[in-house]
């Protein structure tokens, strides 16, 4: 299957990316829908969720992706690997993220949002991923023990994140460096190679 190419960065704020995500029919979608949920916002073309659905087949993944091309090549993957566990969806998690997340087959256990979209400029800081009701709406669904991991080689942007979910009093920080799970991003292994800093944060819902 050809590479699919597509804009790097899309205006989550147009119109075009309004309408609120659909959840499909869960039941149809998982071969176990009791298992954990695994939640990667903003999982571009998708490759850690293909391998941590691989390395972890008793949890379920769901990764939600801007960018409907590479959610459908996500999902062909998926579905040519034959896993059972995994699924992308298409959508702006900023548009009723509560709503979204109460729509889910349960609430997830551990959340990941991972080198998103810097959005450098000030006046743009509205369309970068983490925004103060996506935290808030987090902050009601997930249990008690529940993870959140944030990463990304821009210092300003990772700063920005971890005093979203910091400044929330149902998060607290855990201390820890590197990535949990043991399998990195695209990005993280090309920041690997080229020697750059990777700003990480790992959370619990309290």
């Amino acid at each position: 299957m050809s590479r699919v190419r597509v804009r790097q960065h899309v205006n989550p704020l147009s119109q075009k990316y309004q309408t609120p995500i659909a959840a499909p029919p869960w039941e149809k979608i998982y071969a176990d829908f009791f298992q954990p949920l695994h939640l990667d916002i903003g999982c571009a073309r998708g490759k850690f969720l293909l391998t941590m659905a691989e390395k972890y087949p008793d949890w379920n993944f769901l990764g939600v992706e801007i960018r409907e091309p590479l959610v459908i090549e996500a999902n062909e993957q998926g579905r040519s690997l034959g896993l059972t566990n995994l699924h992308f969806l298409f959508g702006n998690i900023n548009v009723e993220p509560l709503n979204f997340l109460r729509s889910l087959p349960q609430a997830p256990g551990r959340v990941s949002i991972q080198f998103p979209d810097p959005w450098f400029k000030t006046r743009h800081s509205k369309r970068r991923v983490v925004q103060p009701e996506l935290v808030q709406a987090l902050a009601d669904v997930l249990a008690p023990g529940s993870l959140v991991f944030l990463q990304s080689d821009v210092a300003l942007v990772a700063r920005e994140m971890a005093a979203q979910f910091e400044n929330q009093p149902e998060f607290k920080p855990l201390t820890r460096g590197d990535n949990p799970w043991g399998v990195p991003t695209e990005r993280e292994i090309a920041c690997q190679r080229l020697g750059r800093l990777v700003y990480r944060r790992l959370l619990e819902r309290r």
